[in-house]
């Protein structure tokens, strides 16, 4: 494959070095795909969407690891650390950092894990690792999310192997170069996104539905969530977000007699309410779960219809979203 097209820009958040992320980087290579990363120096797990305003942030190309890693496959690969948050990532390289330290790398698709431990339901509002594929998001990239729903190493290849086969599935669908990197046209009349605050007596994506999500995804306007347990069973549901209750969070350490208090944060326990579709009850199932989730909210002018949003969530027999069964 020439170098000039068709890479796959990775993230995460918990650490170019953490297990996940190298597995992830070795299954990908070894499977053929032009690699480059551009990963947080340390863990972050849990900063959301954080970004490091007007902090200088240094960029460090890990040559050392392509050697620890054995990453010597005719697939190109570049490896690079960044000082920062996960988001931070994604738009250094994004809006001129690749093109400055690799200009012949051209992104086609941002993988962002695998993380260790869960990012189901109300996570996709703490999590560093799905906000790192949602800011690739709002520059216009397709993007992936993808976890290992358990806190311990054991049994993470499973997601791994599930997450590289998502972005085989994904790619065919897919434009060797990212057809809306950095919103060079800006179109908020386009089919897939929402009309509001103007009530649609018709959707203008009726015609098809299925052509409209994938649109939208190559876009950058929807996003996927993986989420893979140890006990993984092979199957694959289409999710939406669960519903997910942390209780007894906090925990309060005694600082002596006139001292400040102090708290913190870690959940006890964690259960939740069985929904339809939800991508917690999926992984209790034993199934993968993958959501198609918007990256804008709601009243953004390239936010998503709720009524397309239900057609993104259409299984097929293979339990796949069905979107992602569209020839190319």
């Amino acid at each position: 494959m020439a170098t000039g097209e068709g890479w796959l820009v990775l993230t995460n958040d918990d650490g170019i070095e953490a297990p996940g992320f190298e597995m992830l980087v070795k299954a990908l290579h070894a499977a053929g795909h032009p690699i480059v990363t551009f990963a947080p120096k340390s863990n972050h797990s849990a900063a959301g969407m954080r970004i490091q305003l007007g902090s200088p942030m240094p960029l460090r190309e890990r040559h050392d690891l392509i050697e620890a890693w054995g990453l010597k496959g005719d697939a190109p690969v570049r490896l690079f650390e960044l000082d920062g948050t996960p988001c931070d990532t994604m738009i250094v390289a994004l809006d001129g950092g690749l093109a400055r330290v690799a200009p012949d790398i051209v992104p086609r698709l941002v993988v962002s894990g695998v993380n260790l431990g869960p990012n189901l339901s109300q996570d996709a509002y703490h999590s560093g690792t799905m906000g790192a594929a949602r800011e690739a998001g709002l520059y216009g990239m397709p993007a992936i999310a993808s976890s290992f729903t358990s806190f311990e190493t054991e049994g993470m290849e499973r997601a791994v192997e599930a997450t590289v086969m998502l972005v085989e599935r994904v790619l065919p669908l897919l434009p060797k170069v990212a057809v809306n990197l950095c919103r060079p046209n800006v179109d908020m009349d386009a089919d897939h996104v929402n009309p509001w605050p103007h009530e649609a007596l018709e959707h203008a994506w009726a015609e098809d539905s299925i052509g409209a999500v994938v649109t939208a995804f190559q876009h950058g306007e929807l996003m996927l969530n993986l989420n893979v347990g140890p006990d993984w069973d092979g199957s694959w549901s289409s999710t939406r977000l669960g519903t997910r209750w942390y209780r007894n969070a906090v925990r309060f350490e005694d600082a002596g007699e006139g001292e400040v208090a102090t708290f913190r944060i870690g959940a006890a326990s964690i259960d939740h309410s069985v929904v339809m579709n939800g991508d917690c009850d999926a992984v209790d199932a034993g199934s993968a779960s993958l959501s198609s989730l918007p990256t804008w909210p709601a009243t953004h002018p390239f936010a998503l219809e709720e009524a397309l949003l239900a057609q993104a969530l259409r299984a097929g027999e293979d339990g796949w979203p069905l979107w992602l069964n569209r020839q190319p």
